[in-house]
Order: structure tokens, then C-alpha cells, then sequence
């Protein structure tokens, strides 16, 4: 495990619990979250992970197991994200392809409608 395997752990909790949350919200009809939070607080905290661990001189070795996790609460969010705009989909982005799109848009909202299409523009 690396030294940012405790972080990718609590980001991937959180996803699911945002995931949980969304769906028993619209279950419920009651309100939903603000689609951009999806982005700023979750997919683009992993996504910054990734490349805090790739730039600055030392490359993080991730494992397969961090990547994997890393990965699925980046595409959890970028789900929740996209249901907010009234999408269902089953995201299945790498997190280097969602980090070369943030350092090429330097915005997350950009990154995530580059990435699904949603919303349209």
C-alpha cells in the first residue's frame, strides 16, 4: 500500500455513502445535492490524488487494489454527477484519462462533460 492508501480509502467510502445517499433521495423525491458538489468534493478530490501522486519528482507506486479504488469512487461520483443532470449511467473512466482532461481543462465540470456528455452543450 502506499502512503496514500488511507486517503484513497476514505474517498472511496465517502463515494458510496454520496451514492447511497443520491439514490434514497431520489427514491424519496426529496432534494438533491447540487450536481457540481459530485465534482469539486468528490471526483475531483480523486482525481487530484492521482496527480499528486504522479507529479513533484517521486512517483507514487499506486497498487492495483488503490487504482481500483480510486477509480471506482471517481466513477461513483462522475454517476451521481451525471443522475443529477437526469442520465443514468455506468461510468467506467481510468483516473490518468480524468487527469490528463483536468490538467488539459484545469475545471472539473469541464473534465466530468468532456468525460459523459453531460449536461449537453
Amino acid at each position: 500500500m502506499s502512503r496514500y492508501g488511507p486517503r484513497i480509502a476514505a474517498l472511496q467510502r465517502q463515494a458510496e455513502r454520496d451514492r447511497q445517499r443520491l439514490e434514497d433521495e431520489r427514491e424519496s423525491d426529496s432534494r438533491v445535492d447540487e450536481p457540481a458538489d459530485y465534482l469539486r468534493d468528490g471526483a475531483g478530490s480523486a482525481i487530484w490524488l492521482y496527480v499528486e501522486g504522479r507529479t513533484g519528482g517521486r512517483m507514487v507506486p499506486y497498487s492495483a487494489a488503490e487504482l481500483e479504488a480510486l477509480e471506482g469512487a471517481m466513477n461513483d461520483w462522475l454517476e451521481c454527477y451525471a443522475l443529477c443532470h437526469g442520465v443514468e449511467m455506468e461510468a467506467a473512466f481510468t483516473v490518468r484519462e480524468a487527469a490528463e482532461l483536468l490538467l488539459e481543462t484545469r475545471n472539473v465540470i469541464d473534465t466530468a462533460q468532456l468525460l459523459l456528455g453531460v449536461p449537453t452543450r
